[in-house]
C-alpha cells in the first residue's frame, strides 16, 4: 500500500475557516514547506512495523 501525500493547501485553509484566520499566500506557501517536512520526517517513525501482540498504552483519565 503507497501512503498519499495530503492536500496540505486544502487542509491549511480548513484550517484558516476553523481558526478564523487568514493568511496572505507566502504565509500559506511557507505552512506548505514546513508541513511537508515535518511529514517527510515523520515518514520512517510511521512506517516502523509494530508486533501485532504488542500492548498498547493505556487512556489517561484524571
Amino acid at each position: 500500500m503507497t501512503p498519499t501525500q495530503p492536500d496540505w493547501a486544502t487542509y491549511i485553509g480548513q484550517m484558516e475557516q476553523i481558526l478564523g484566520i487568514d493568511l496572505d499566500e507566502s504565509r500559506r506557501a511557507e505552512l506548505r514547506v514546513q508541513f511537508t517536512r515535518m511529514a517527510a520526517l515523520a515518514a520512517p517513525l510511521m512506517a516502523f512495523p509494530l508486533d501485532d501482540r504488542l500492548e498498547v498504552a493505556g487512556v489517561y483519565k484524571a
